[in-house]
């Protein structure tokens, strides 16, 4: 028999095998799919993987790329939505560079469906619903999800792209190093489906294809013998060592004196004291929190001394102050994903269905109590403690326990990969100039610190700046499989880099390279290997992923709007174009070459 886990079942108490169906076995009637391309899972990168790869096979003179999308919950959009994190981690350029063009569409469309809703944001350039600490755009989760599937609409209307959502991949046929099919089930009904893909995309939360396939992939944390890294683990790798993961959720601040604290969940006494729950927390300098590395004290609601705000304004969604007299906004609305309520008891990786429902169930918990704690325990200054007025929101999730619909997920298994890229590549403390190191095949770019959510003691990754860095095409493509992609968190990089590669924009161009690669390799009848090892084929769906908007290196005042952009793109990959080591603008380039390219 076939038993998977269904992440939308999993209950905050009760029996968490609830969440565990029995599938039985294919039999002999089950629907088949034929596709070009298959992308297995429809968080952030598996959605933007599509919608290249569907973009691709529209562009064609003769027909299409059939693409199919699967996806374990009713949301595409992953980190965007249903796990919860609707306030963009990203970094200080973004409005300027450092993300795709269709990465900003979506982000303006999700500022469209606010600007006509706000006479004040739609006055602002770049408005901010929240007007949160940490980030130029949060949002409802359900707007991201409504802009995507706006987004996803012409190729779904014109027969280029299929999306399954409530459908989880639980088998895979591999013959000669390459993946023939793919067995999933549709999770409501248990109904059974073999896809018949020519190129599969892993973009799933854990990594999950790359087990069913056979794939070579890495868990945990690497030692410092195996990469050189200088965090590193120090004598042996520890698999253990996997990023904690969150369940955030959704608050509403009602007025002062009103009681809508929730009752004390199970094992809140454990996870209080064991935390502990606490708004004090310990930064590393870099990071978004500050430059110094230390211990912090926040308040709840207003900036305590040497801190950016209080942690109701770190994830504000809406500010009600943006929306006057606006029944839909009569109050503030803020999202918590915070050390409080990280879940690091037990990795969910490499786990039996019941073993991964058991420790989601208790990953419930802890987020559930860090809530009844906000409410009732913490500390309130010039009063008793506890904010009893703050009132979950489960409609916004359209949840029963106002949890995100998955947990929010930062590290899976990633694969081996032809490149892997390492701490020292892109931490500040090793690499000296403006940029990280040079990567000749980048298939996009990225930019935020090393971020590690320790899952204990035992976790030594520290986090750190990095410098502005590139993605290698060599992080997508696995070593041996031959018709697989990495189109998510599961690229190659090691535990600590993937602390850096795992955020909103960087796993929405890991996506949209990865369905670039898979589409190119169709028309070239190339596998990925290939296409890599061929400067020439690699070079060719370089200039079409800057012709799309999607940028190689680290040049910012070049847009992808610029006329020059997909020219001084090449010609930076192919070392006609060099940046200053002090600058991430074009100064360095010489004015023959700037004459050239239209500069």
């Amino acid at each position: 028999m076939t038993t998977l886990l269904d992440v939308m079942a999993v209950p905050a108490s009760g029996d968490p095998a609830v969440a565990v169906l029995d599938c039985g076995e294919p039999g002999r009637r089950v629907e088949e799919i034929a596709c070009d391309v298959l992308v297995v899972g429809g968080g952030t990168g598996g959605i933007a993987a599509a919608l290249a790869a569907a973009r691709a096979g529209s562009a064609r003179k003769a027909g299409g790329w059939r693409v199919c999308l699967l996806e374990e919950t009713d949301w595409i959009g992953g980190q965007l939505t249903a796990q919860g994190v609707s306030a963009l981690d990203e970094h200080e350029h973004i409005e300027r560079f450092g993300g795709t063009r269709s990465y900003s569409a979506l982000r303006e469309g999700i500022r469209d469906h606010y600007r006509r809703l706000s006479p004040i944001l739609a006055a602002q350039e770049h408005p901010n619903p929240g007007s949160c600490w940490v980030t130029r755009l949060a949002f409802e989760p359900r707007v991201a999800v409504d802009v995507l599937l706006a987004m996803a609409a012409p190729h779904v209307d014109a027969g280029g792209l299929r999306i399954l959502t409530r459908t989880k991949a639980a088998r895979a046929d591999v013959a000669g190093d390459r993946i023939a099919a793919v067995l999933a089930v549709r999770l409501d009904d248990r109904r059974w489906i073999r896809i018949v893909p020519r190129v599969v995309i892993d973009a799933t939360e854990l990594g999950d294809v790359l087990p069913l396939a056979g794939a070579e992939y890495v868990v945990g944390a690497e030692s410092r013998a195996e990469t050189g890294e200088p965090h590193a683990q120090p004598v042996a790798p520890n698999a253990r060592c996997v990023q904690s993961f969150t369940y955030p959720f959704v608050l509403e601040r009602m007025g002062a004196g009103q009681q809508h604290a929730i009752p004390r969940p199970e094992k809140y006494a454990h996870y209080r004291d064991g935390q502990p729950y606490s708004l004090r927390i310990h930064v590393h300098g870099g990071e978004i929190y500050g430059e110094e590395t230390r211990w912090l004290e926040y308040e709840m609601l207003e900036p305590a001394p040497g801190t950016k705000g209080g942690l109701w304004t770190y994830r504000r969604l809406v500010a009600s102050e943006n929306f006057p007299g606006s029944t839909r906004y009569p109050n503030d609305i803020s999202m918590i994903n915070w050390p409080g309520n990280d879940y690091r008891d037990e990795s969910i990786l490499d786990r039996s269905p019941l073993e991964q429902a058991r420790a989601l169930q208790d990953g419930k918990r802890v987020s559930l109590g860090f809530l009844h704690w906000m409410q009732a325990d913490a500390p309130r200054p010039g009063g008793p403690p506890g904010f009893p007025e703050l009132q979950p929101r489960p409609d916004l999730f359209g949840t029963q326990d106002a949890l995100s619909k998955h947990p929010y997920i930062r590290e899976c298994r990633r694969i081996r990969a032809l490149t892997t890229v390492l701490e020292h590549e892109v931490s500040a403390e090793s690499q000296a100039g403006a940029r990280a190191k040079h990567f000749d095949d980048s298939v996009g770019v990225g930019f935020y610190p090393i971020d590690i959510h320790n899952s204990g003691p035992d976790d030594v990754g520290v986090s750190c700046r990095t410098r502005p860095f590139q993605i290698p095409m060599g992080a997508l493509i696995p070593r041996r499989v031959r018709n697989l992609l990495a189109g998510a968190k599961n690229l190659g990089t090691s535990h600590i880099t993937n602390g850096c590669y795992r955020l909103h924009p960087v796993e929405w161009n890991i996506g949209e390279a990865a369905g670039a690669l898979a589409a190119w390799s169709l028309e070239t009848g190339k596998d990925p290997a290939e296409v890599h090892a061929d400067v020439a084929l690699r070079q060719a769906l370089q200039r079409r992923l800057v012709e799309q908007g999607v940028p190689l290196y680290w040049f910012m005042d070049v847009g992808v709007n610029h006329p020059a952009f997909a020219n001084l793109q090449m010609a930076a990959v192919t070392g006609d174009a060099q940046g200053a080591p002090d600058s991430l603008e074009t100064g360095a380039v010489s004015a023959a070459t700037r004459r050239r390219l239209g500069l």
